[in-house]
């Protein structure tokens, strides 16, 4: 979590000193991480060297909103919704921080460094070799209606039931059949 104390001017002319908080949980970053081509690092990086200023704006405006909450009392929660970003983006607190993060790199760098859980690139990485694991089962796809324990049926083997057949068949065997691909409704005739 990262706490930034802003002094400003607010709307009726008074100085202001207050603390914010930004903060993105290891699982909105992993998210992130696993969502955007080479990760989120990367995707910053390419965006820097990309010299693309309205991106690179976008960007931190985003990246900024997204980690803007407000943390409970007891320390437990950090409450993050729409309107609680709009009455941040609305305040000359989200000004000042949006500028100095827009005009000073090394601002930039610890915001992001201020943000990211320590341990990040170990829980993106452990996740990863979950998914390339031969071991853990895998989901195959199946035609609708039959269950993911159960083989497929090849077409050739598959009884066709025509429409007439269907309508006379226990409800129960019918939903047997088609449950498990032994069968398919294949024609109106009857």
């Amino acid at each position: 979590m990262l706490k930034k104390t802003v002094t400003y001017e607010n709307f009726n002319g008074e100085e202001v000193t207050e603390e914010h908080y930004f903060h993105l949980s290891k699982a909105e970053l992993v998210e992130m991480e696993l969502s955007m081509e080479g990760g989120l690092s990367k995707h910053l990086e390419n965006l820097v060297e990309s010299g693309d200023g309205g991106t690179i704006m976008r960007t931190f405006k985003q990246l900024l909103l997204d980690a803007y909450g407000k943390k409970s009392e007891d320390g437990r929660h950090f409450h993050k919704n729409q309107e609680i970003k709009d009455e941040f983006a609305s305040s000359e607190a989200y000004s000042q921080i949006f500028m100095e993060l827009a005009t000073n790199a090394s601002a930039a760098a610890e915001f992001v460094n201020g943000i990211i859980p320590a341990g990040l690139d170990q829980e993106v990485e452990k996740f990863q070799q979950n998914q390339d694991k031969p071991d853990l089962p895998k989901v195959r796809e199946q035609p609708l209606g039959v269950s993911a324990a159960v083989d497929p049926i090849e077409p050739s083997e598959q009884r066709v039931l025509t429409m007439a057949e269907a309508q006379a068949m226990d409800n129960e065997e019918l939903q047997r059949l088609l449950s498990t691909g032994k069968a398919r409704i294949g024609s109106t005739e009857g």
